[in-house]
């Protein structure tokens, strides 16, 4: 229990666990989200702190670290991305295609819940990271459909996405954003606001209900490392299944040819013909014949 209690203490406001918690405090996610989009809420609402939303058995599941909706209804997602994820198989990074999907998701929840299309909640995507997806130093990243003939022109679908990218040094934000990255970066408090995040971090961890749930929450985690590695160990154990019966079957049919090659000798048809008929090389032949 103790090495659980130690890991809780030491968490940042970049541990998504952690944020989660932090983003629950009404006065805290409010403020940020009217300093990031210049207007003011009237309230906010939390749907689910965290959910899984499947629309079919097979589909992929995506958690929703914070999901809020305003006093005008409308949805805001917030998460806390710490790393880049790639795609081994492609090298293809997967930040983009997964707000494509988070959209998807979040809409088709909406739709299940007796919407119809054009009732569908204005909604905002906003991804914290503690990197430069886009390389171009801007703190945040806004993206809205526009027509690529005249970029004037946008369809107006009401869905946002935004990277805050943490360590940009490009375009304005205001001075409790900054404050708000410089502290996610280096855990320094330059601000009032983020004074009060640092006071809040302390009193969520000492709250009992939290660092029980953080124990759940990493035995969780350890499960389902756990079973990604046990399936990394059958794959790698199917694969070189695969790869051993695909050499085997190369070695027999090396083997075939070198005994096709033998007969072929023996009845004095030339080294030229024999390579020929079992398609082995001219060298391979009279390395066969000098044995």
């Amino acid at each position: 229990m103790q090495k659980q209690i130690s890991n809780l203490d030491k968490l940042t406001l970049s541990n998504d666990f952690l944020f989660k918690h932090v983003m629950l405090r009404k006065r805290i996610c409010k403020h940020i989200l009217e300093e990031l989009l210049h207007t003011e809420i009237a309230d906010i609402t939390y749907l689910e702190a965290e959910q899984t939303i499947d629309v079919y058995p097979d589909s992929h599941g995506i958690r929703l670290d914070v999901r809020i909706a305003d006093a005008a209804n409308t949805h805001y997602n917030l998460e806390m991305q710490v790393k880049n994820p790639v795609n081994r198989a492609t090298g293809k990074f997967l930040l983009p295609k997964r707000t494509r999907y988070y959209q998807a998701m979040l809409d088709t929840d909406m739709l299940q819940k007796g919407q119809d299309y054009d009732e569908l909640s204005p909604t905002y995507i906003i991804f914290f990271c503690l990197f430069d997806f886009f390389q171009d130093s801007q703190r945040i990243y806004t993206f809205k459909k526009r027509c690529l003939e005249n970029m004037n022109i946008e369809l107006a679908d009401e869905a946002v996405i935004m990277f805050l990218n943490t360590l940009g040094t490009k375009g304005d934000v205001s001075p409790d954003i900054q404050s708000l990255f410089d502290y996610i970066n280096s855990n320094t408090i330059t601000s009032n606001f983020t004074r009060e995040v640092a006071d809040t971090i302390v009193e969520i961890k000492n709250d009992k209900k939290v660092r029980d749930a953080y124990m759940t929450y990493e035995m969780r985690m350890k499960d389902l490392r756990d079973e990604a590695h046990a399936e990394g160990l059958a794959e790698g154990k199917a694969q070189g299944l695969a790869e051993g019966k695909a050499e085997g079957l190369a070695e027999g049919k090396a083997e075939e040819k070198n005994a096709t090659a033998k007969r072929l000798l023996s009845m004095g048809l030339s080294v030229e013909d024999i390579a020929k008929a079992t398609l082995l090389s001219i060298e391979q032949v009279e390395a066969i014949k000098a044995e």
